[in-house]
């Protein structure tokens, strides 16, 4: 099956004159220059630069909609509405539940870039559109090295650079300010970013989300979104290279598992107190 219903996802609609330069100077993403046609990932940050809520953001009827997980919805309608103080700018709950995603050029949609950034051709369109479950999408999302939150990383406690958003279309260092930008910019241009997805692997089917993954018998992660003998994890990556390089092993609990960064990140595992770098 090459589609799957999100029943979990719902859609925030902000429109008005000034919904562009709005959002632009608020959310990491680069909204102005954000394409037709493409979904794009974003965050509001807190001041401390962590993620204080996660989505994807298209263009849509002159205006934009937002993606979130739907246990997010109401809390960001209330942070946005208390940015917008007069700013000419409508902000909704869409009606409609749930998101569809397709891919293998089944279906329609909007594209997303987190999956063409991976080389794979995926698409989301609001609503219901097939009985698809999530299952395969989240082997998907495992084999790219997408994170979501709640499944992968708890709001609140990550960085974007954490989540790979600094890598995948989500993070904007040229434009102007935004909450949280002097945290994210600082740890670009310093290149202190030691948590990053990883893709975890094991011979036999992995131990559920939650289970502690240890390198070198020190904490690097907890095990996110799992599907059979793969799942994904933030980990730290410093701590994964010394232990790659002097093969003490990683461990999901007490089964030997391998990591690999995702492929098309260009990131590497450093083999000494420096970071990895794209």
């Amino acid at each position: 099956m090459t589609h799957a219903y999100l029943p979990e996802r719902a859609l925030i609609r902000i429109g008005g004159s000034d919904a562009e330069a709005f959002l632009h100077s608020l959310i990491t993403t680069d909204v102005e220059g954000l394409p037709e046609g493409e979904a794009r990932p974003g965050a509001l940050l807190t001041p401390q630069g962590k993620i204080l809520f996660d989505f994807l953001i298209w263009r849509d009827a002159g205006g934009f909609l937002l993606e979130t997980d739907a246990a997010q919805r109401d809390g960001l309608l209330k942070r946005l509405a208390m940015y917008k103080l007069r700013a000419a700018v409508e902000i909704s709950a869409e009606a409609e539940d749930g998101v569809t995603v397709f891919w293998d050029g089944e279906g329609g949609g909007i594209i997303d870039g987190r999956f063409a950034r991976a080389g794979l051709p995926l698409t989301r369109q609001p609503g219901k559109h097939g009985d698809g479950g999530p299952e395969a999408y989240d082997a998907l999302r495992i084999g790219a090295g997408i994170a979501h939150s709640g499944s992968d990383f708890a709001l609140q406690d990550a960085f974007p650079h954490d989540a790979l958003i600094d890598l995948n279309g989500g993070l904007s260092f040229r434009k102007g300010c935004y909450v949280g930008q002097e945290v994210v910019s600082r740890m670009q241009h310093r290149s202190t970013a030691r948590r990053r997805v990883a893709i975890i692997s094991a011979e036999s089917p992995l131990p559920p989300a939650g289970t502690e993954l240890t390198a070198g018998g020190k904490p690097v992660g907890t095990l996110g979104t799992v599907v059979g003998n793969e799942g994904l994890a933030i980990i730290r990556i410093d701590r994964v290279g010394e232990a790659i390089a002097d093969g003490s092993g990683v461990f999901a609990g007490d089964v030997p598992v391998s990591a690999r960064l995702p492929a098309w990140t260009g990131l590497s595992f450093p083999t000494s107190t420096d970071e990895a770098r794209a």
